[in-house]
């Protein structure tokens, strides 16, 4: 017992100290430049591997919740009936429209150069461009004589990236005319290739150009992917719900939601670790092991909410539509949790960066039923046929 309080001295009373409120890990806590989540770190490449993609853009849908049994020996839960909640990410297929080449040097890595493809799209070529219906589209216009004079210049810039690059990734744009978010500017963004020589990332990379890449060629069912996004904007917050200081007793005099004292006499100026009001989400922030529960094929059998348990046809969407979304018509991911961000913002995907060897990880998911009842009001109905025949024939 001394030994255990010589190495871990008694804290005095929480009068006198405690821990910080709040992490100063995340400073400064300013609204994020960027629209979408930036990949900063690329999962570690391994050569054996054939070439793949290690990242996607989907766009959140909203929530539901999802009924299964656990497998999971040791546990409580095991062979027990839990409810979870899952958030459903819309992805449509993304297109691919260039790829980069870096090279390693002592400052970190380096632009070589970049290969577009011949042919890019109006949603893709409105990303260059602030003011699209004023703009003389004149872009990409020149390069693409690169490829009249049998592709000879663009070869040999593929051919210096294959010589000199040590990091190949691929441009690739979303397709957001497929959503009905009322946006005609695509989101664009750097995807790595990982796995074979960097030859065979280089091949791999120009065969997708002008090609749709899937979802479900980067993601696989009960995979833990990582999750980037821009949180939900609060505007301007005070220091209780910015930081989570205590509130100051009742009769403090103007105002008790503050710090009591932000600083001592000497040095004479405010520290920076001191909690200070200012703008509290729209921030960047990744999180990590994510489980997809499911994923969802465009015209297939599995794009519905059925299950082995709940056969009932129906579609995945509930009913009158996610909240201030719409309906799913695309590929989409289930993700167990919640994901950061609002309703129609980008969430950008990522492979795992760490080997995954937890047995939440590892499970295999078997859904029981997925609830599709209004996420409006308190959702009696599954489907509206369910609701038919509880209520009948109604006046219009």
């Amino acid at each position: 017992p001394v030994r255990w309080l010589q190495a871990f001295p008694k804290m005095s009373h929480r009068k006198f100290e405690h821990p910080r409120c709040g992490s100063l890990g995340f400073l400064p806590k300013k609204r994020c430049r960027r629209g979408r989540g930036k990949i900063k770190s690329f999962p570690r490449d391994d050569a054996t591997k054939p070439p793949h993609l290690t990242g996607f853009i989907g766009y959140k849908a909203g929530m539901t919740h999802i009924l299964r049994d656990v497998d999971k020996p040791g546990s409580k839960l095991h062979k027990k009936e839990t409810c979870e909640s899952v958030t459903m990410v819309e992805c449509p297929p993304m297109i691919v429209v260039g790829v980069v080449g870096y090279v390693k040097t002592v400052r970190g890595l380096r632009t070589l150069n970049t290969v577009w493809a011949e042919h890019l799209s109006d949603e893709c070529k409105r990303r260059f461009y602030k003011n699209w219906y004023k703009a003389k589209k004149k872009a990409f216009t020149k390069y693409v004589k690169k490829y009249t004079d049998g592709k000879k210049e663009i070869e040999s810039e593929l051919a210096q990236l294959k010589k000199h690059c040590s990091v190949i990734r691929v441009l690739a744009h979303t397709q957001v005319r497929k959503l009905n978010l009322g946006q005609k500017k695509a989101h664009m963004i750097e995807i790595q290739v990982n796995g074979g020589s960097v030859a065979d990332k280089v091949d791999f990379a120009t065969k997708l150009f002008e090609k749709a890449v899937t979802v479900d060629s980067v993601f696989n069912v009960n995979e833990m992917i990582d999750t980037i996004a821009i949180t939900k904007g609060r505007g301007t917050e005070g220091v209780v719900t910015r930081w989570g200081v205590t509130r100051l007793p009742r009769k403090t005099h103007r105002g008790l939601r503050k710090v009591a004292c932000v600083g001592a006499w000497h040095p004479a100026r405010l520290q920076w670790s001191v909690a200070r009001a200012g703008q509290h989400g729209f921030h960047h922030r990744t999180e990590i092991n994510k489980k997809v529960y499911k994923l969802g094929k465009k015209g297939e059998e599995g794009h519905g909410a059925g299950t082995d348990f709940d056969v009932s046809n129906k579609e995945i969407t509930p009913m009158g539509g996610f909240p201030h979304y719409g309906v799913i018509k695309e590929d989409y991911l289930m993700i167990k949790g919640a994901i950061p961000g609002t309703k129609k913002r980008p969430i950008t995907l990522r492979r795992s960066l760490l080997a995954q060897t937890s047995r939440s990880a590892l499970e295999e998911i078997k859904l029981k039923f997925v609830d599709t009842s209004s996420k409006f009001g308190h959702g009696r109905f599954q489907t509206y046929d369910e609701k038919l025949k509880t209520y009948g024939r109604t006046k219009n």
